[in-house]
């Protein structure tokens, strides 16, 4: 039995790949490499560069490797980014996935896990979120993945196709062996973006808006280690195998922080200080967001184990050191 991992070289698909390889999983990697990098997932794990919307690509790599189960990370996944260009999300995301849909029906596989996002709920009526609340997506990119779950949903239906959904919250953090991390150049996590500033590789650190509905005016956000995200991936596989139904699932902790106290939890890990500039909201951005995750841990028996702030900081801290000697960038002396 082979899994295929699309977007396997990007962050959170790296550590998803390091995951089953561990298991002792067969595993191929579909990646243009767009936002990913080879150098992150195993060498023994065979990378096919090319696009999840080539349906002769993934026909005959799903047909040769007998593919049994997909793993779909591969997506565009900047909120702004999507705002200023809709059509290239709904090509990229929407348009592609249907194409991999239909590969993976043509090709017999029985599993397909779908990446979601937790920005399908939009600014919800209730904090948590459970995952019946009503779906209104504030931006091009939740919405593009909104329409990717509907497809899935109703392939699954016609086709008898298992499939998870799982829905992240904010993903932070980087493997604890220091394996894999996030290392596109530019990203705009905020914990990457604070790390990077406390190392000095960063001029500032930007926040957009400061007069939300929330206790110090800040975007509240439930950030989930992206090792405890993979795991989850791999439960929800599991769960599939042994004959349980599809479903849809939240991926967070329960519980947020706003964008100030993350900075604070930075600045106290790092021992460093670092500019923090004010900047006007940011299109798509909700005020709060956090998970009801009851479901995932009653269904597939989750429990995270980096559920903490200061953790989560340090293996990006750690990662991102890394990475810069790697890169040989200079780093701030430490204050």
């Amino acid at each position: 039995m082979c899994i295929m991992v699309t977007g396997g070289c990007g962050y959170i698909g790296s550590h998803m790949v390091h995951e089953l390889v561990d298991a002792g999983e067969q595993v191929i990697v579909l990646d243009d490499l767009s936002t990913g990098f080879r150098s992150a997932i195993p060498q023994s794990v065979p990378l096919y560069v090319g696009n999840t919307g080539d349906v002769g690509l993934t026909g005959a790599l799903i047909g040769a490797h007998r593919v049994n189960a997909i793993i779909h990370f591969a997506a565009s996944i900047v909120v702004p980014e999507s705002v200023r260009d809709p059509l290239y999300y709904y090509h990229n995301n929407t348009m592609n996935t249907r194409s991999l849909l239909e590969s993976a029906i043509k090709g017999g596989v029985k599993h397909f896990i779908f990446s979601s996002t937790a920005a399908v709920y939009g600014n919800p009526d209730r904090i948590p979120v459970a995952e019946d609340a009503q779906t209104h997506p504030m931006s091009p990119y939740g919405a593009s993945k909104l329409m990717s779950e509907i497809m899935l949903h109703d392939v699954a239906a016609a086709h008898g196709l298992k499939y998870a959904v799982l829905r992240y919250f904010n993903v932070a953090g980087a493997d604890p062996a220091g394996r894999t991390g996030q290392m596109t150049v530019g990203a705009t996590h905020l914990i990457k973006v604070g790390v990077e500033a406390a190392l000095g590789l960063r001029a500032k650190l930007d926040v957009y808006g400061t007069n939300y509905p929330t206790p110090d005016g800040t975007c509240i956000r439930d950030y989930i280690h992206v090792s405890d995200l993979a795991r989850a991936h791999s439960m929800a596989l599991a769960h599939l195998r042994r004959g349980g139904r599809s479903m849809t699932v939240n991926c967070g902790y329960g519980h947020g922080y706003s964008v100030l106290e993350v900075i604070e939890a930075v600045k106290q890990v790092s021992g460093r200080n670092f500019a923090v500039a004010y900047a006007e909201r940011r299109p798509g951005d909700p005020a709060a967001i956090v998970a009801d995750s009851a479901k995932i841990r009653a269904a597939f028996g989750w429990a995270p184990q980096f559920d903490d702030l200061p953790t989560i900081v340090g293996h990006a801290l750690a990662w991102e050191a890394k990475l810069a000697a790697e890169r040989a960038l200079p780093l701030a002396a430490q204050a």
